[in-house]
């Protein structure tokens, strides 16, 4: 054992950054699978959950450590887009 690390276990600033783009595009697809109607704010489906798509990818192809995190964050996106679209047209919420 030597006590320089190698060069996998650090983690840079691209893997800090690519973390919280994931974590950002599961909480914009949490307010968009119907988080905000509960929370009384104005969302829009599919505005939300088309920018968490996106910003899951970003997350995806900047960093090789988080990418299973953002293939978690971009499935859980499509699946706010399916249901919020569809409890926004049961309540009569506006889609976009």
């Amino acid at each position: 054992m030597s006590s320089i690390e190698s060069r996998d276990d650090r983690h840079g600033s691209a893997d800090t950054v690519a973390g919280f783009l994931a974590v950002g595009s599961i909480v914009l697809s949490a307010i968009a699978i119907g988080g905000g109607l509960i929370l009384q704010l104005d969302a829009h489906p599919a505005r939300l959950s088309l920018v968490a798509i996106v910003a899951s990818l970003v997350s995806a192809r900047m960093s090789a450590h988080y990418q299973s995190l953002a293939l978690k964050a971009a499935l859980f996106a499509m699946v706010a887009f399916v249901v919020g679209m569809t409890l926004a047209v049961i309540t009569k919420h506006p889609l976009i």
